[in-house]
């Protein structure tokens, strides 16, 4: 099993399949078996599987807007073209209208993904051909440019509910590839923090949710312990508080606050410290928390291990009562080892 990053490669697959449970359905049990060297070929894989098995069902479509100069009425009359083309001599209607097809952004996306992939050095011969027989199904589909994507106009619902871990998949595929070289290649850049720590949050908050969901796993809003009413025009300023992970048994409650970086640690005059923002973040949102000071909030911040020689794992601090921690999760491990670090966590804070 190879590693990228300081993961077994395959993790991330695990990982994955936590934060989509699709993953866990019969038609991928083939791509969790096998044995990757990039992780962009495990993408790859994913779509592989994941797109084949769309195409039997169907690509989704929905009504897109149009307009055509056409012979008959259709839809609506746009009256200024339809005056320009008069003009001109030209025995033509200007139409909008509504389409039900399947040239969509969440098909183009698809499109893109897998133009890119073909094209890409770091995946294999047999998964490109298997990608090439794919794309032939999308020759209705237009293949956009993906710095151009608007991400956050895609909505799933139950016609599309499918296409949320591919379209997850993309958006790491495009990210990681906007670089092209000299020759029109397209060259992979380095799968970023940033990436991986939308995963590493979201595959703890469900690891925890289906191995421990008497905690009541969630994602919460902790509210600002405001002692006076504020003026409204100045309460609009305090940034929001939204953990990553609450987990509560009873009146005791942790606050986990998930960190994928590069480096953990912080120099301070040649001295490893814990990074101070991260320190202050997760404090705040403790005591704001805990209002009646009880003790019983406690925070944790879980990095990511790293290659570096020191690293966070050491017993939590007491600070104005509340139990403030930091511990690594050390991703370079069978999942057996990850899952074991996890459930030791619960043990600690809620015995």
């Amino acid at each position: 099993m190879t590693i990228d990053k300081g993961i077994f490669i395959q993790n991330i697959y695990y990982m994955l399949s936590y934060a989509f449970q699709i993953l866990k359905q019969e038609d991928y049990q083939k791509v969790a078996g096998e044995k990757f060297d990039k992780i962009h070929d495990l993408f790859a894989a994913i779509l592989e599987k994941g797109v084949a098995r769309q195409l039997k069902q169907g690509l989704y479509r929905e009504y897109v807007p149009m307009q055509e100069d056409l012979s008959v009425m259709r839809g609506k009359l746009n009256i200024n073209d339809t005056i320009a083309l008069k003009v001109q001599r030209k025995q033509k209607l200007s139409c909008e209208f509504d389409e039900f097809s399947e040239d969509n952004l969440y098909n183009q996306i698809l499109k893109v993904s897998i133009h890119r992939l073909i094209k890409a050095d770091d995946v294999a011969n047999e998964r490109k051909q298997a990608l090439k027989k794919l794309i032939v199904f999308f020759g209705n589909v237009s293949l956009i440019q993906p710095d151009h994507i608007a991400w956050n106009r895609l909505i799933y619902q139950r016609n599309n509910r499918n296409y949320e871990l591919l379209l997850n998949i993309c958006y790491l595929v495009l990210n990681g590839m906007l670089q092209t070289t000299e020759d029109g290649a397209y060259k992979l850049i380095t799968f970023s923090d940033e990436h991986m720590e939308r995963l590493y949050e979201k595959f703890i908050l469900e690891y925890y949710r289906q191995h421990h969901s008497e905690l009541n796993p969630k994602s919460a809003q902790v509210k600002w312990n405001l002692t006076e009413t504020p003026d409204d025009k100045m309460i609009q300023f305090l940034p929001a508080m939204q953990t990553d992970i609450t987990l509560q048994k009873g009146d005791k409650i942790l606050i986990i606050d998930a960190k994928y970086y590069g480096n953990s640690m912080a120099q301070n005059h040649s001295k490893e410290t814990l990074r101070s923002a991260h320190l202050y973040q997760i404090f705040a949102y403790v005591k704001n928390m805990d209002k009646q000071n009880t003790g019983n909030v406690s925070g944790l911040l879980l990095y990511a291990k790293t290659e570096e020689g020191v690293f966070p794992d050491g017993e939590p601090f007491v600070i104005g009562g509340n139990s403030i921690g930091a511990k690594t999760l050390d991703l370079n491990q069978e999942f057996k080892v990850i899952s074991y670090q996890l459930d030791k966590i619960v043990k600690q804070y809620f015995n």
